[in-house]
Protein backbone atom coordinates (compact mmCIF):
# COMPACT_ATOMS: atom_id res chain seq x y z
CA UNK A 1 0.00 0.00 0.00
CA UNK A 2 1.28 3.37 -0.97
CA UNK A 3 -0.26 5.95 1.34
CA UNK A 4 0.61 9.49 0.42
CA UNK A 5 2.33 11.51 3.12
CA UNK A 6 0.08 14.26 4.40
CA UNK A 7 1.26 17.78 5.00
CA UNK A 8 0.78 18.53 8.69
CA UNK A 9 0.57 22.24 8.25
CA UNK A 10 -2.72 23.10 6.60
CA UNK A 11 -1.55 26.56 5.65
CA UNK A 12 1.42 25.14 3.80
CA UNK A 13 -0.80 22.62 2.02
CA UNK A 14 -3.20 25.35 0.98
CA UNK A 15 -0.37 27.52 -0.28
CA UNK A 16 1.19 24.65 -2.26
CA UNK A 17 -2.13 23.78 -3.86
CA UNK A 18 -2.79 27.36 -4.86
CA UNK A 19 0.67 27.73 -6.32
CA UNK A 20 0.31 24.55 -8.33
CA UNK A 21 -3.03 25.65 -9.75
CA UNK A 22 -1.71 29.08 -10.63
CA UNK A 23 1.30 27.61 -12.36
CA UNK A 24 -0.89 25.30 -14.42
CA UNK A 25 -3.11 28.18 -15.50
CA UNK A 26 -0.11 30.21 -16.58
CA UNK A 27 1.38 27.28 -18.52
CA UNK A 28 -1.79 26.16 -20.27
CA UNK A 29 -3.72 29.38 -20.51
CA UNK A 30 -6.85 27.57 -19.37
CA UNK A 31 -8.45 27.26 -15.98
CA UNK A 32 -9.21 23.87 -14.47
CA UNK A 33 -10.80 22.46 -11.36
CA UNK A 34 -9.10 20.18 -8.85
CA UNK A 35 -10.04 18.39 -5.67
CA UNK A 36 -8.61 19.99 -2.57
CA UNK A 37 -6.90 16.82 -1.32
CA UNK A 38 -4.91 14.11 -3.05
CA UNK A 39 -5.91 10.46 -2.74
CA UNK A 40 -4.95 8.81 0.53
CA UNK A 41 -4.39 5.44 -1.15
CA UNK A 42 -2.74 5.01 -4.55
CA UNK A 43 -2.71 1.52 -6.01
CA UNK A 44 -1.49 -0.08 -9.23
CA UNK A 45 -3.48 -2.71 -11.12
CA UNK A 46 -1.53 -5.02 -13.45
CA UNK A 47 -3.08 -6.57 -16.56
CA UNK A 48 -1.12 -8.32 -19.32
CA UNK A 49 -3.86 -7.80 -21.92
CA UNK A 50 -4.48 -4.82 -24.18
CA UNK A 51 -6.36 -1.69 -23.19
CA UNK A 52 -9.35 -2.57 -25.40
CA UNK A 53 -9.78 -6.09 -24.00
CA UNK A 54 -12.95 -6.79 -22.04
CA UNK A 55 -10.90 -7.19 -18.88
CA UNK A 56 -8.83 -4.03 -19.14
CA UNK A 57 -11.98 -2.05 -19.86
CA UNK A 58 -13.57 -3.65 -16.81
CA UNK A 59 -10.53 -2.66 -14.76
CA UNK A 60 -11.12 0.97 -15.75
CA UNK A 61 -14.76 0.68 -14.68
CA UNK A 62 -13.58 -0.66 -11.31
CA UNK A 63 -11.00 2.13 -10.90
CA UNK A 64 -13.41 4.91 -11.84
CA UNK A 65 -16.23 3.60 -9.66
CA UNK A 66 -13.92 3.11 -6.70
CA UNK A 67 -12.62 6.65 -6.95
CA UNK A 68 -16.21 7.92 -6.87
CA UNK A 69 -17.42 5.61 -4.11
CA UNK A 70 -14.41 6.40 -1.93
CA UNK A 71 -14.90 10.14 -2.55
CA UNK A 72 -11.45 10.36 -4.07
CA UNK A 73 -9.66 8.65 -1.20
CA UNK A 74 -8.60 5.66 -3.35
CA UNK A 75 -6.94 6.07 -6.73
CA UNK A 76 -6.26 2.97 -8.84
CA UNK A 77 -4.01 3.26 -11.88
CA UNK A 78 -4.67 0.53 -14.43
CA UNK A 79 -1.63 -0.74 -16.37
CA UNK A 80 -2.79 -2.82 -19.38
CA UNK A 81 -0.54 -4.57 -21.85
CA UNK A 82 1.94 -5.70 -19.21
CA UNK A 83 3.09 -2.10 -18.76
CA UNK A 84 4.34 -2.77 -15.22
CA UNK A 85 6.67 -5.47 -16.53
CA UNK A 86 4.67 -8.39 -15.12
CA UNK A 87 3.38 -11.26 -17.22
CA UNK A 88 0.18 -13.00 -16.14
CA UNK A 89 2.26 -15.82 -14.68
CA UNK A 90 3.96 -13.29 -12.37
CA UNK A 91 0.80 -11.73 -10.97
CA UNK A 92 -0.02 -14.16 -8.20
CA UNK A 93 3.35 -13.85 -6.47
CA UNK A 94 3.55 -10.11 -7.12
CA UNK A 95 0.22 -9.49 -5.37
CA UNK A 96 0.99 -11.90 -2.55
CA UNK A 97 4.34 -10.18 -1.92
CA UNK A 98 2.81 -6.69 -2.14
CA UNK A 99 4.91 -5.73 -5.17
CA UNK A 100 1.66 -4.68 -6.84
CA UNK A 101 -1.60 -4.07 -5.01
CA UNK A 102 -4.07 -5.54 -7.55
CA UNK A 103 -3.86 -7.74 -10.63
CA UNK A 104 -6.26 -9.02 -13.27
CA UNK A 105 -5.13 -12.56 -14.06
CA UNK A 106 -6.36 -15.52 -16.12
CA UNK A 107 -7.28 -18.27 -13.67
CA UNK A 108 -5.23 -20.86 -15.52
CA UNK A 109 -1.97 -19.32 -14.37
CA UNK A 110 -2.82 -20.20 -10.78
CA UNK A 111 -3.45 -23.88 -11.36
CA UNK A 112 0.01 -24.79 -10.11
CA UNK A 113 -0.88 -23.33 -6.72
CA UNK A 114 -4.31 -24.94 -6.46
CA UNK A 115 -6.17 -26.91 -9.13
CA UNK A 116 -9.42 -25.27 -8.03
CA UNK A 117 -8.37 -22.29 -10.14
CA UNK A 118 -8.54 -24.42 -13.29
CA UNK A 119 -12.26 -25.13 -13.02
CA UNK A 120 -13.49 -22.52 -15.51
CA UNK A 121 -11.23 -23.82 -18.28
CA UNK A 122 -12.28 -27.48 -18.00
CA UNK A 123 -13.21 -28.19 -21.64
CA UNK A 124 -16.86 -28.26 -22.65
CA UNK A 125 -18.15 -28.16 -19.09
CA UNK A 126 -20.08 -25.00 -19.94
CA UNK A 127 -21.60 -24.09 -23.28
CA UNK A 128 -23.12 -20.66 -22.63
CA UNK A 129 -22.48 -17.52 -20.62
CA UNK A 130 -25.37 -18.47 -18.33
CA UNK A 131 -23.72 -21.84 -17.67
CA UNK A 132 -20.41 -20.14 -16.93
CA UNK A 133 -22.05 -17.78 -14.46
CA UNK A 134 -23.76 -20.63 -12.61
CA UNK A 135 -20.45 -22.47 -12.36
CA UNK A 136 -18.73 -19.35 -11.04
CA UNK A 137 -21.41 -18.76 -8.43
CA UNK A 138 -21.33 -22.30 -7.01
CA UNK A 139 -17.52 -22.22 -6.88
CA UNK A 140 -17.07 -18.67 -5.58
CA UNK A 141 -16.63 -19.60 -1.91
CA UNK A 142 -13.84 -22.03 -2.83
CA UNK A 143 -12.19 -19.37 -4.96
CA UNK A 144 -12.32 -16.94 -2.03
CA UNK A 145 -10.75 -19.49 0.32
CA UNK A 146 -7.96 -20.15 -2.15
CA UNK A 147 -6.98 -16.50 -2.32
CA UNK A 148 -7.33 -15.92 1.41
CA UNK A 149 -5.05 -18.85 2.16
CA UNK A 150 -2.42 -17.17 -0.01
CA UNK A 151 -2.59 -13.71 1.50
CA UNK A 152 -4.93 -12.24 -1.08
CA UNK A 153 -8.47 -10.97 -1.46
CA UNK A 154 -10.60 -12.02 -4.44
CA UNK A 155 -12.46 -8.95 -5.63
CA UNK A 156 -14.39 -10.34 -8.59
CA UNK A 157 -14.40 -12.73 -11.52
CA UNK A 158 -14.62 -11.79 -15.16
CA UNK A 159 -15.33 -14.14 -18.10
CA UNK A 160 -13.64 -14.42 -21.45
CA UNK A 161 -15.76 -15.02 -24.53
CA UNK A 162 -15.70 -18.68 -25.49
CA UNK A 163 -12.33 -20.03 -26.58
CA UNK A 164 -11.81 -21.15 -30.17
CA UNK A 165 -8.88 -22.01 -32.43
CA UNK A 166 -6.91 -19.42 -34.40
CA UNK A 167 -4.90 -21.17 -37.12
CA UNK A 168 -2.86 -20.67 -40.28
CA UNK A 169 -4.92 -23.31 -42.09
CA UNK A 170 -8.63 -24.17 -41.66
CA UNK A 171 -9.46 -26.47 -38.75
CA UNK A 172 -12.66 -28.41 -39.42
CA UNK A 173 -11.89 -31.97 -38.33
CA UNK A 174 -9.70 -33.85 -35.89
CA UNK A 175 -7.19 -34.70 -38.60
CA UNK A 176 -6.40 -30.97 -38.90
CA UNK A 177 -5.17 -31.00 -35.30
CA UNK A 178 -2.63 -33.80 -35.66
CA UNK A 179 0.81 -32.52 -34.61
CA UNK A 180 -0.52 -28.95 -34.70
CA UNK A 181 1.69 -26.63 -32.63
CA UNK A 182 -1.06 -24.90 -30.66
CA UNK A 183 -0.77 -22.51 -27.76
CA UNK A 184 -2.81 -23.48 -24.71
CA UNK A 185 -3.31 -21.50 -21.53
CA UNK A 186 -3.55 -24.16 -18.83
CA UNK A 187 -2.84 -27.86 -18.13
CA UNK A 188 -6.40 -28.89 -19.02
CA UNK A 189 -6.07 -27.52 -22.52
CA UNK A 190 -2.61 -28.99 -22.87
CA UNK A 191 -3.82 -32.46 -21.90
CA UNK A 192 -6.93 -32.25 -24.08
CA UNK A 193 -5.05 -31.37 -27.25
CA UNK A 194 -2.26 -33.81 -26.50
CA UNK A 195 -4.86 -36.58 -26.20
CA UNK A 196 -5.99 -36.00 -29.80
CA UNK A 197 -2.50 -35.89 -31.25
CA UNK A 198 -1.76 -32.17 -31.34
CA UNK A 199 1.49 -30.62 -30.07
CA UNK A 200 0.27 -28.14 -27.43
CA UNK A 201 2.54 -25.59 -25.79
CA UNK A 202 1.36 -23.68 -22.71
CA UNK A 203 2.34 -20.01 -23.08
CA UNK A 204 1.73 -16.74 -21.28
CA UNK A 205 -0.13 -14.18 -23.36
CA UNK A 206 2.87 -11.92 -23.84
CA UNK A 207 4.76 -14.77 -25.53
CA UNK A 208 2.08 -15.68 -28.07
CA UNK A 209 2.72 -13.16 -30.84
CA UNK A 210 6.54 -13.59 -30.76
CA UNK A 211 6.08 -17.37 -31.01
CA UNK A 212 3.64 -16.99 -33.91
CA UNK A 213 6.07 -14.70 -35.69
CA UNK A 214 8.99 -17.12 -35.34
CA UNK A 215 7.01 -20.31 -36.04
CA UNK A 216 7.29 -21.63 -32.51
CA UNK A 217 3.53 -22.15 -32.68
CA UNK A 218 1.17 -22.15 -35.65
CA UNK A 219 -2.18 -21.86 -33.86
CA UNK A 220 -3.66 -20.45 -30.68
CA UNK A 221 -6.39 -21.59 -28.32
CA UNK A 222 -8.08 -18.39 -27.17
CA UNK A 223 -11.19 -16.34 -27.77
CA UNK A 224 -11.99 -14.25 -30.82
CA UNK A 225 -11.62 -11.37 -28.36
CA UNK A 226 -7.99 -12.18 -27.65
CA UNK A 227 -7.12 -12.62 -31.31
CA UNK A 228 -8.85 -9.44 -32.43
CA UNK A 229 -7.02 -7.37 -29.81
CA UNK A 230 -3.65 -8.62 -31.11
CA UNK A 231 -4.51 -8.70 -34.86
CA UNK A 232 -3.98 -12.46 -35.07
CA UNK A 233 -5.23 -12.46 -38.67
CA UNK A 234 -1.75 -11.34 -39.69
CA UNK A 235 -0.43 -14.72 -38.56
CA UNK A 236 -3.46 -17.00 -38.18
CA UNK A 237 -6.28 -15.87 -40.49
CA UNK A 238 -8.77 -18.62 -39.56
CA UNK A 239 -10.89 -18.74 -36.40
CA UNK A 240 -12.83 -21.93 -35.66
CA UNK A 241 -15.65 -21.66 -33.14
CA UNK A 242 -15.57 -24.63 -30.77
CA UNK A 243 -17.01 -23.11 -27.55
CA UNK A 244 -14.21 -24.88 -25.75
CA UNK A 245 -14.61 -22.99 -22.47
CA UNK A 246 -15.43 -19.57 -21.07
CA UNK A 247 -12.44 -19.24 -18.75
CA UNK A 248 -12.33 -16.68 -15.96
CA UNK A 249 -9.99 -13.92 -15.03
CA UNK A 250 -9.63 -13.19 -11.33
CA UNK A 251 -9.17 -9.64 -10.08
CA UNK A 252 -7.31 -10.08 -6.80
CA UNK A 253 -5.55 -7.78 -4.37
CA UNK A 254 -3.10 -7.97 -1.51
CA UNK A 255 -5.05 -8.97 1.61
CA UNK A 256 -3.06 -6.80 4.01
CA UNK A 257 -3.74 -3.80 1.79
CA UNK A 258 -7.46 -4.55 1.90
CA UNK A 259 -7.58 -5.42 5.61
CA UNK A 260 -5.81 -2.19 6.60
CA UNK A 261 -8.52 -0.06 5.02
CA UNK A 262 -11.24 1.54 7.17
CA UNK A 263 -14.49 -0.39 7.00
CA UNK A 264 -16.22 2.18 4.81
CA UNK A 265 -13.45 2.02 2.23
CA UNK A 266 -13.52 -1.79 2.26
CA UNK A 267 -17.21 -1.49 1.44
CA UNK A 268 -16.37 0.89 -1.40
CA UNK A 269 -13.89 -1.60 -2.87
CA UNK A 270 -16.45 -4.43 -2.75
CA UNK A 271 -19.16 -2.24 -4.28
CA UNK A 272 -16.89 -1.08 -7.12
CA UNK A 273 -15.85 -4.67 -7.74
CA UNK A 274 -19.48 -5.77 -8.11
CA UNK A 275 -20.18 -2.99 -10.61
CA UNK A 276 -17.16 -3.98 -12.72
CA UNK A 277 -18.02 -7.67 -12.55
CA UNK A 278 -21.66 -7.11 -13.53
CA UNK A 279 -20.49 -4.99 -16.44
CA UNK A 280 -18.13 -7.67 -17.73
CA UNK A 281 -20.64 -10.51 -17.42
CA UNK A 282 -23.15 -8.44 -19.36
CA UNK A 283 -20.61 -7.24 -21.90
CA UNK A 284 -19.36 -10.71 -22.84
CA UNK A 285 -22.69 -11.59 -24.49
CA UNK A 286 -22.60 -8.84 -27.12
CA UNK A 287 -18.83 -8.85 -27.35
CA UNK A 288 -18.67 -12.15 -29.23
CA UNK A 289 -20.85 -10.86 -32.05
CA UNK A 290 -18.78 -7.70 -32.38
CA UNK A 291 -15.55 -9.67 -32.33
CA UNK A 292 -16.77 -11.93 -35.12
CA UNK A 293 -17.60 -8.88 -37.21
CA UNK A 294 -14.13 -7.50 -36.56
CA UNK A 295 -12.43 -10.75 -37.58
CA UNK A 296 -14.00 -10.45 -41.01
CA UNK A 297 -13.24 -6.73 -41.25
CA UNK A 298 -9.61 -7.54 -40.52
CA UNK A 299 -9.56 -10.04 -43.39
CA UNK A 300 -9.96 -13.22 -41.35
CA UNK A 301 -12.22 -16.20 -41.99
CA UNK A 302 -14.74 -17.56 -39.47
CA UNK A 303 -15.45 -21.28 -39.36
CA UNK A 304 -18.77 -21.63 -37.54
CA UNK A 305 -20.36 -24.68 -39.16
CA UNK A 306 -19.39 -28.08 -40.53
CA UNK A 307 -17.40 -28.99 -37.44
CA UNK A 308 -19.63 -31.59 -35.75
CA UNK A 309 -17.08 -34.41 -35.85
CA UNK A 310 -14.36 -32.08 -34.60
CA UNK A 311 -16.50 -31.03 -31.65
CA UNK A 312 -17.43 -34.62 -30.78
CA UNK A 313 -13.78 -35.63 -30.73
CA UNK A 314 -12.77 -32.65 -28.63
CA UNK A 315 -15.60 -33.23 -26.14
CA UNK A 316 -14.51 -36.84 -25.64
CA UNK A 317 -10.95 -35.70 -24.97
CA UNK A 318 -12.33 -33.00 -22.66
CA UNK A 319 -13.80 -35.66 -20.35
CA UNK A 320 -10.25 -36.70 -19.57
CA UNK A 321 -9.53 -33.18 -18.37
CA UNK A 322 -12.59 -33.13 -16.10
CA UNK A 323 -11.68 -36.47 -14.56
CA UNK A 324 -8.13 -35.28 -14.00
CA UNK A 325 -9.40 -32.08 -12.35
CA UNK A 326 -11.66 -34.08 -10.02
CA UNK A 327 -8.74 -36.30 -8.99
CA UNK A 328 -6.76 -33.21 -8.01
CA UNK A 329 -9.56 -31.40 -6.19
CA UNK A 330 -11.22 -34.37 -4.48
CA UNK A 331 -14.46 -33.93 -2.56
CA UNK A 332 -14.56 -30.14 -2.86
CA UNK A 333 -14.31 -30.41 -6.64
CA UNK A 334 -17.05 -33.03 -6.79
CA UNK A 335 -19.29 -30.85 -4.59
CA UNK A 336 -18.91 -27.98 -7.05
CA UNK A 337 -19.72 -30.17 -10.07
CA UNK A 338 -22.73 -31.70 -8.30
CA UNK A 339 -24.03 -28.25 -7.31
CA UNK A 340 -23.49 -26.95 -10.84
CA UNK A 341 -25.41 -29.81 -12.44
CA UNK A 342 -28.19 -29.48 -9.88
CA UNK A 343 -28.56 -25.75 -10.59
CA UNK A 344 -28.62 -26.38 -14.34
CA UNK A 345 -31.36 -28.98 -14.01
CA UNK A 346 -33.71 -26.63 -12.15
Amino acid sequence: MKTLARLENFGLAKFALGAAMSAAIVLTGTAFTSTAYAAEYKWDLANAYGATSIHAEGDMVFANELEKLSQGKIKVTVHPGGALGYKSADHFDAVSDGAVEIADTPAGFMGGVDAIALLSSVPFLVKTVDDAKILMEVAFNEYEKFFEENGQKLLYTSPWPASGIWSKQPVKELANLKELKIRTYDPGGTNTFKAIGAAPIQLAWGDVVPQLATGGITSVLTSAEGGVSQKFVEHTPYFTEINYALPLNFVHMNKDTFDNLPAELQDAVIAAAKIASDRNWSEVVSRTERNYEQVEKDGGTLILTGTDKLLDGLAEAGNLALNDWLKKTGDRGQRIIDAYRARKSQ
